[in-house]
């Protein structure tokens, strides 16, 4: 399927919809985590459909594939800020079910787009 704009991406409204998550999630943590956890997991957050936007209009693979990579690397992250937030009694089971497998998702996506990407490439040489 041919895409006309980034926001055409499944993979980057999967995690818009993660971005919009964590920050109904990190408005309840405590004011003292506001310069600390919810400022780290959200900047993490952000970068993630940032970069695939981004990534989205490189002409080259290196540097498309350069910003999903760094796209999955903030996603790592965010899973991180999930098990500490969960660890740290931020967050309830429930939500940490709900945002583990949201970032679960995202990430699974955003590794099948570059595999698709790569394998689309390699069809073309």
């Amino acid at each position: 399927m041919r895409t006309s704009n980034f926001e055409d991406l499944v993979v980057w409204q999967k995690a818009h919809e993660f971005v919009l998550f964590a920050y109904k999630i990190t408005s309840k943590f405590p004011k003292e985590e506001l310069f600390g956890l919810t400022n780290q997991f959200r900047r993490a957050a952000v970068s993630i459909p940032a970069n695939i936007a981004e990534g989205y209009r490189k002409r080259g693979i290196k540097d498309k594939l350069r910003f999903y990579n760094i796209s999955a690397g903030s996603a790592d992250e965010c899973r991180y800020y999930i098990i500490l937030a969960k660890d740290l009694n931020l967050i309830d089971q429930i939500e940490y079910d709900n945002l583990y497998n949201s970032i679960n998702i995202v990430s699974k996506l955003l590794t099948g787009y570059c595999k698709g990407i790569i394998n689309q490439t390699n069809s073309n040489d």
